[in-house]
């Protein structure tokens, strides 16, 4: 058991030698191979689920607890099959973007594919037993939102990735399928102002994602991968970057202006100084080189670093928001 290596596999993406990797434990290496750091926002989309929940008096703990194991460990599985799909195409070569910012466990032969392929086996097995106990108490509606949540898992690396879908396909997965499908089994109840609630988070999660395909513009380009910054060119994506995260106050408003929240949801405008530097910092190409200032285990990542701050700062505010929502209608009824 390796504490201090779990908190920093939560925290970040650990650069480790072949010595320093078969020295860890089995569930350090899990959460690295799966880059676990970045399962918090999936972890924010099932607590958005379950605190509308609570708000709406129908919170349910047990499917509330499978619905989030089942989210998390899906998205570990597609973390793993990404590396997986990436590594047999054989984009990850010649120092590509993923290998520089991480390790990559195939790449850096840290990880036969057998292996990777057996961890997303098992992974993938627990996300859908997970899933089962959730369309066995929902029926039908709870299997297609399996399915839907199956297909992404499978398919985003390739082919929605190459073919500038796979921003979009982000949007779908954190907003409609994990908080609004995530409200639907934990309640029994499908609500479409559950699903406009979970856009701004949805937003967040695609403006991380759009940022780091920002990053890797030109090696994306190269290799034939056709993100969606890579169809817009660097100026009109970061421009587009910019208008994502603009997007996420703006549904807040709106859905306090409209009464779906209360005026408690407001709490996010503290997130505003993280909003204006990454405006700032998205204004304005990426460095040809690391700023010497720069964080050098965070470079090459630029973009997507800074956006994730604010997604982070953002998610936690909006869950406060939610919470204080919550008491100021008991309060007021």
């Amino acid at each position: 058991m390796n504490l201090p290596m779990w908190g920093k596999a939560l925290r970040g993406i650990p650069r480790l030698s072949k010595d320093e990797w078969r020295a860890l434990d089995l569930i350090s290496r899990w959460l690295i191979a799966t880059r676990s750091a970045v399962l918090v926002m999936t972890f924010t989309s099932a607590a958005i689920a379950g605190l509308l929940a609570v708000r709406a008096g129908r919170f349910d703990l047990l499917p509330w607890v499978c619905m989030t194991l089942g989210l998390m460990l899906a998205h570990a599985t597609n973390n793993l099959l990404n590396d997986a799909v990436d590594y047999a195409k054989g984009v990850d070569r010649d120092n590509y973007f993923r290998a520089q910012y991480g390790p990559q466990p195939l790449e850096h032969g840290l990880m036969t594919m057998r292996e990777v392929l057996l961890y997303a086996a098992v992974t993938g097995a627990a996300a859908l037993a997970a899933g089962a106990y959730l369309v066995a108490l929902r029926g039908a509606p709870a299997f297609g939102l399996l399915l839907l949540g199956a297909f992404f898992v499978l398919f985003y690396t390739w082919p929605l990735k190459y073919i500038g879908l796979g921003e979009i396909a982000v949007i779908i997965v954190w907003g409609p399928l994990m908080i609004g499908g995530g409200y639907y089994v934990v309640t029994g109840a499908w609500d479409w102002n559950v699903v406009i609630a979970g856009l701004p988070h949805a937003l967040g999660a695609t403006a991380v994602i759009f940022g780091k395909h920002i990053d890797k513009l030109a090696a994306d380009r190269d290799k034939g991968i056709r993100t969606l910054p890579v169809v817009l060119g660097d100026h009109a994506a970061r421009l587009t970057a910019i208008a994502i995260v603009l997007l996420q106050y703006v549904i807040v408003l709106y859905l306090i202006l409209n009464q779906f929240f209360t005026p408690a949801l407001l709490v996010v405008l503290f997130a505003a100084p993280a909003l204006l530097l990454v405006i700032g910092v998205l204004r304005r190409p990426k460095p040809a080189t690391m700023p010497a200032e720069y964080r050098a285990d965070v470079w090459p990542l630029w973009f997507s670093a800074f956006v994730f701050v604010h997604t982070r700062r953002f998610g936690l505010l909006f869950l406060l928001g939610l919470l204080l929502d919550i008491v100021w209608r008991r309060i007021m009824t």
